[in-house]
């Protein structure tokens, strides 16, 4: 089956960004201009998908909100003839068909997916982690084609060096199918570096059949008390294949303060609007300030 439908896990409470997350989502907290989880859409939309399923939170209305019509903004804008901005609020609310449904405790990324299954259905879906900000959707077209081609689950795969791949689920690998994707073979969930069984860390896109659901259902709690889906995976892996799309660059940690500021900057840079002025400014900053001790 074609790959509609994506589901974005958003009912945590953004701890990292406190105070500035006391009385809004995380996911709301703009890129320049655009709410970080817009561009999570957006990557969707620009891979052919479809169908969008939040996993929200009690204090989690703004997301809704902010991918519905607002008929009294409309107007003002109308009215005011600010004829471009109109257009721009009114796109928002035809991106995708948005849906949400409430997650009332959070007890890890396995069981908040578990609440998208009645939307999903019987289909294959995408998983889009809110702090992972992609460049472009040229990971998540890889992993929609490794799956109409193998038919299997995927994840998206980078290298991380070092012991900060104890922050990540890691993964084995025995080899690459014949048109590159990676074939796992193990995996672990935050392990101690001296024990990871490579470099290859998941980052925050899956793409899984709908037998993850039953594999969800049968894990127990683990670390932290939690669901963890990368043990349900492992459950997963054990009936069938699930294949990595490795990458490089191209993706922010949004829920890190340093990365934020970083894609910030970058994102910033790329456009025409404001990249030539910005640029400017910034290395006229460097040039001024005195080098750190």
């Amino acid at each position: 089956m074609p790959v509609r439908k994506a589901v974005i896990p958003a009912a945590g409470l953004g701890t990292r960004f406190l105070p500035a997350t006391k009385a809004q989502a995380k996911e709301m907290i703009p890129i320049i201009d655009k709410p970080a989880v817009q561009y999570i859409v957006e990557e969707a939309v620009e891979a052919g998908l479809t169908d969008v399923l939040f996993i929200s939170g009690r204090s989690k209305r703004a997301i809704e909100d902010h991918f519905d019509r607002s008929p009294e903004l409309e107007a003002s804008l109308s009215a005011s003839g600010k004829t471009a901005q109109l257009a721009e609020v009114i796109a928002i609310a035809e991106l995708a068909y948005v849906h949400s449904v409430r997650q009332p405790e959070a007890r890890g990324l396995g069981h908040a997916i578990s609440f998208a299954e009645r939307h999903v259905g019987n289909e294959p879906f995408v998983v889009m982690l809110g702090d992972d900000l992609m460049l472009d959707a040229t990971v998540l077209k890889q992993m929609v084609a490794a799956h109409e081609v193998h038919g299997c689950s995927v994840v998206a795969l980078k290298r991380i060096p070092g012991p900060s791949i104890s922050a990540y689920g890691c993964v084995a690998i025995n080899g690459y199918t014949d048109d590159g994707f990676a074939k796992i073979t193990e995996l672990v969930e935050k392990p101690p570096f001296a024990s990871a069984p490579s470099d290859l860390a998941i980052m925050g896109r899956y793409l899984f059949t709908p037998s993850i659901f039953a594999k969800i259902a049968a894990t127990p709690p683990g670390r932290g008390n939690e669901i963890q889906i990368t043990d349900a995976m492992t459950l997963l892996l054990a009936d069938e294949p699930i294949l990595g799309v490795v990458f490089d660059e191209g993706r922010y940690d949004v829920g890190n303060k340093p990365d934020f500021l970083r894609a910030t900057v970058e994102f910033a840079l790329m456009r025409d609007d404001l990249g030539p002025d910005f640029e400017l400014y910034l290395r006229d900053l460097l040039a001024s300030r005195p080098p750190r001790s």
